[in-house]
């Protein structure tokens, strides 16, 4: 079987080869980043210039994992670094291949009333969520073979023992609690916060990549539903690890931030912390702010894949974080200051 993947030194490109290597099965993995970091990737800048010819196929599998994660992208910067990737690797695709795509849990968008923070994406809080909507619906579109569509939400380390190749999303509200940044934190203690286990997004795409083809597109959504983490244990679990990490060494606990409500946040405290906090307080509390509208939803989504204790996994990857950021997770938060008007 031939398989090619793109984005494969990204956090679920990385899994997913180790996942596909764990098999011992007849594959022949064509690995394709934008900037390799072994000596057998293909270099390719997906959408700027036309692919190396040892990407020409035929392909059994095209496994598309390759995308910027970012937020912040603005609507020029998600066609560039989603959209026309996309384009691209569909020229790669023929009538028999099967194209495994990654998305997100979040393509369907939500209610513009919902969004912690008003966006200039319409029902989708931001470009991210925005472009791979764009590239559900090119790949419905435009797959000429079997197509799989797999929805994980935010990612975190693995079920095992929290491992993760790279610290992105969730790792950042991680980062500001240890650092005080996070003086409060936005959101319904009782909404309900999806996360996944990397290896079992890589589990259900190497699975569908393996298995017989669907006869019509599939869409694999990888959630814990009735199991999903409320916002208010999703905190106790990350403070509760970190302290625990923290006493082992001597080093006294952090506190849990307090939780503020949508509706106080945005009459009350945003208009003063935009004229009271310094620019680097102020791009904290606007990031924190994006969180919102993911670790508050008002209902859990319906898996097809569900993730199981999602409380053990969580802890084991706030564990391997502060094992590979010690420094970061032994600070001493610094309380906020008023910036003198």
């Amino acid at each position: 079987m031939r398989v090619l993947i793109t984005g494969s030194t990204g956090v679920v490109g990385q899994e997913v080869v180790r996942a596909f290597g764990a098999l011992g099965a007849d594959v022949e993995l064509t690995r394709v980043a934008r900037r390799p970091v072994h000596p057998d990737e293909v270099a390719w800048t997906m959408g700027a210039e036309p692919p190396p010819d040892a990407l020409r196929g035929p392909w059994d599998v095209v496994v598309h994992s390759a995308a910027s994660t970012r937020w912040s992208l603005s609507r020029e910067d998600a066609v560039e670094a989603n959209i026309r990737p996309t384009e691209a690797v569909l020229d790669l695709v023929g009538d028999h291949t099967h194209l495994v795509h990654l998305s997100t849990a979040y393509a369907d968008g939500a209610d513009p009333d919902e969004h912690a923070v008003p966006t200039s994406f319409g029902r989708y809080r931001n470009g991210y969520e925005w472009s791979k909507a764009e590239c559900e619906t090119l790949v419905r579109e435009r797959a000429p073979g079997p197509l799989t569509v797999v929805r994980p939400p935010l990612i975190v380390g693995d079920r095992a023992n929290g491992a993760i190749g790279r610290f992105t999303g969730p790792y950042t509200l991680v980062q500001t609690l240890v650092s005080g940044l996070a003086a409060a934190v936005v959101g319904d203690p009782g909404g309900y916060a999806e996360l996944a286990p990397v290896d079992q997004v890589a589990e259900v795409v190497v699975a569908a990549s393996m298995g017989a083809p669907p006869s019509s597109p599939r869409t694999e959504v990888i959630t814990g539903g009735t199991q999903c983490l409320r916002l208010g244990e999703l905190l106790d679990v990350v403070c509760g690890t970190l302290n625990d990490w923290r006493a082992e060494r001597g080093i006294t606990p952090i506190e849990p931030p307090p939780f503020i409500t949508t509706r106080r946040w945005h009459r009350f405290f945003l208009p003063l912390a935009e004229q009271h906090l310094s620019q680097v307080q102020l791009q904290v509390v606007r990031l924190l702010g994006m969180f919102e509208s993911y670790t508050s939803m008002d209902r859990p989504m319906a898996p097809t894949r569900q993730v199981e204790d999602p409380a053990a996994m969580l802890a084991k990857s706030v564990r391997w974080w502060a094992d590979r950021k010690p420094r970061l997770a032994a600070r001493i938060p610094e309380p906020w200051s008023m910036v003198a008007g």
